[in-house]
C-alpha cells in the first residue's frame, strides 16, 4: 500500500510538471549579457584556470557558436544593437568623439526604436531587465520607455561617478583594493535610487536573486528576462563567497560567480517546469579590457581585445540552450548579436511591424539544423568608420589601432589586409597578396553596404547643462 501511495504521489507530480510545462505553449527567453568578458574566458572556450561548470554544461547540452560577433567593440554601441538588431551607426549610437554614454551625457536609444522587449510586449510578454542599462539614464531613454516592465540595475557602467581622489590611472595597479565607496553610482529600482553608491560586492548576488524573483512571479506568463550583468567591467567585485576562490585570480573570482548566477537561473526555470520551453542565451557585449592585463581578461587564440574592431574586440562567447527546442551542436556558422531581435520574434511567433527593416537575420532555421545560414557577412565598426568587413572566412581591413584596445586612436592602413579567419583566427598570416578576387568580392560588399548608410546625429555627443 505504501509503495501504491508513493507511486501514485510520483506519478502526480510527474503529470503537474508536464502540465506546467504546457500551460504556457510560447517560449520565454532569457538573455544573460555580461561586460567585457572575452572569447577565452570561459572553460568551454578553452579557459585553463577559470572554472565555469555550469556554462559548460549549459554548452554541453545546447549549443555553442565559435564565430558569433557583437556589433560594435564597446559597451552603449553593442547593447544598443542587441535591442534594435540595427548597426548602431544607423540610429545615432556610435560617435567618434565619445564612444559611449557617461553620467552627463543627454541622450540615449531613441524611443523610436523597436526593442526586442518592445516587440515581445505585442504578444503579452512579461519583460524584465536587470542589470547595466547603458542606453540613457534620463527620460525617455530609460528601460521602461524601452519596453520592459520592470527594472533594477546601475544605469550606465560601473567605473563612473568615480571619486575624483582616486586618479584612473589607479585602477590599473592590481594591487589596488578598490572599495564600493570609491565609485557612486546608483542602484535603482524602476525609477527610484534605492542605493548610492551600489554595493557592487554584492551586485551579481543581487542582479540574480532578482531575476530569479522575476521568473518565480512570471511563471504562467510568458516572459522576457534580459540579465546584463556590470561583472567583469573594471572595477572587478565579487561576493565574499567568491573571493579567492578561483586559480585565475580576481578575475577568475568574478567569472566564476558569474558561472554560478547561470546556475541558478537553470535550477529556478527548472524548479518552476520552465526549462523546456526557455531559451536562455549566454554572451558578452564585447571583447576584454586588455589594458587592465591579468584583470582585463583574455581574447584566447584571437586577436585584439575591447575597443579594437579586430577579432579579439568583437568576437564573442555565445551559447544557446532550450532542451525542448535544440539539438546540442556546435556551430561554426556566422551568427551577430544583430540577429537576436529577429531570430527571438521568430521563434516566439510575433508580428513584426511592417515597417520594422533591421541589420538582422533570423537564426532560427540554423538553430534548428537547416545547414544553410542566412548570415554570411559581418561590416565592424570603429565609431561611424568602417573599420573592417568579413566575408564567408575571410575578414578585409582598412584601418588598424592597438591591439591592447580602448581608448586610443585609428590610423588609416597604407595598405588593406587579408585574413583567412578558417585557418588563422589569430590573423597573423596576412594573405592580401594572394587573394585579389576575395577582395573585390569583400569591395563589392561593402559598396552596397555603405550605400545604404544614411548619416545620423549622434545620440552619444550631448552633454546635460545647467538650468537657467
Amino acid at each position: 500500500m505504501k509503495k501504491t501511495i508513493i507511486f501514485i504521489g510520483a506519478l502526480l507530480l510527474t503529470l503537474n510538471a508536464a502540465h506546467s510545462q504546457k500551460k504556457n505553449s510560447k517560449p520565454n527567453f532569457v538573455i544573460i549579457f555580461t561586460d567585457d568578458l572575452g572569447y577565452g574566458d570561459l572553460g568551454t572556450y578553452g579557459n585553463p584556470s577559470i572554472l565555469t561548470p555550469n556554462l559548460d554544461k549549459l554548452a554541453s547540452e545546447g549549443q555553442k557558436w565559435t564565430n558569433f560577433y557583437v556589433a560594435a567593440n564597446v559597451c552603449t554601441p553593442s547593447r544598443a544593437a542587441l535591442l534594435t538588431g540595427k548597426l548602431p551607426v544607423r540610429i545615432g549610437m556610435e560617435s567618434d568623439t565619445k564612444r559611449v554614454l557617461f553620467p552627463n551625457s543627454s541622450g540615449g536609444l531613441p524611443e523610436s526604436e523597436t526593442t526586442i522587449a518592445e516587440l515581445l510586449k505585442t504578444a503579452s510578454y512579461q519583460t524584465a531587465a536587470i542589470g547595466k542599462w547603458h542606453l540613457g539614464h534620463l527620460e525617455p531613454y530609460t528601460p521602461l520607455n524601452n519596453g520592459f516592465d520592470y527594472y533594477y540595475g546601475i544605469p550606465y557602467s560601473n567605473d563612473m561617478d568615480r571619486d575624483d581622489k582616486i586618479p584612473y590611472q589607479k585602477l590599473l595597479d592590481p594591487d589596488y583594493n578598490t572599495g564600493i565607496n570609491d565609485f557612486n553610482v546608483p542602484l535603482i529600482r524602476n525609477k527610484d535610487i534605492i542605493e548610492r553608491p551600489a554595493n557592487q560586492e554584492t551586485i551579481t548576488k543581487r542582479y540574480t536573486e532578482e531575476s530569479v524573483a522575476f521568473i518565480k512571479k512570471n511563471k504562467d506568463k510568458p516572459f522576457f528576462l534580459y540579465l546584463a550583468h556590470s561583472m567583469p567591467h573594471i572595477p572587478l567585485f565579487r561576493s565574499k563567497d567568491f573571493a579567492g576562490k578561483s586559480k585565475g585570480g580576481k578575475y577568475g573570482d568574478v567569472i566564476e560567480e558569474l558561472d554560478w548566477s547561470v546556475g541558478e537561473i537553470i535550477k529556478a526555470l527548472k524548479e518552476q517546469h520552465l526549462d523546456e520551453n526557455t531559451y536562455v542565451i549566454f554572451t558578452s557585449d564585447n571583447g576584454p579590457w586588455k589594458l587592465f592585463k591579468e584583470q582585463g581578461g583574455s581574447s584566447g587564440t584571437l586577436y585584439g581585445a575591447k575597443g579594437t574592431s579586430y577579432e579579439g574586440g568583437t568576437r564573442v562567447p555565445f551559447i544557446i540552450w532550450s532542451p525542448k527546442n535544440l539539438k546540442p551542436k556546435v556551430e561554426v556558422k556566422i551568427g551577430s548579436t544583430l540577429d537576436l531581435l529577429t531570430t527571438i520574434g521568430s521563434l516566439a511567433h510575433v508580428q513584426f511591424p511592417e515597417n520594422l527593416k533591421t541589420d538582422g537575420y533570423d537564426l532560427s532555421p540554423v538553430l534548428k539544423g537547416e545547414n544553410s545560414n542566412p548570415r554570411n557577412e559581418m561590416f565592424f565598426y570603429h565609431g561611424t568608420k568602417l573599420f573592417a568587413a568579413r566575408l564567408g572566412d575571410y575578414k578585409l581591413y582598412y584601418y588598424k589601432n592597438d591591439p591592447v584596445g580602448y581608448p586610443q586612436k585609428l590610423e588609416k592602413l597604407e595598405k588593406l589586409q587579408l585574413f583567412n579567419l578558417a585557418v588563422d583566427p589569430s590573423e597573423t598570416n596576412n594573405i592580401i597578396d594572394k587573394k585579389s578576387d576575395v577582395v573585390a568580392q569583400i569591395e563589392e560588399a561593402v559598396a552596397k553596404h555603405l550605400a545604404t548608410v544614411v548619416p545620423v546625429k549622434s545620440n552619444l555627443d550631448g552633454v546635460i547643462t545647467a538650468k537657467n
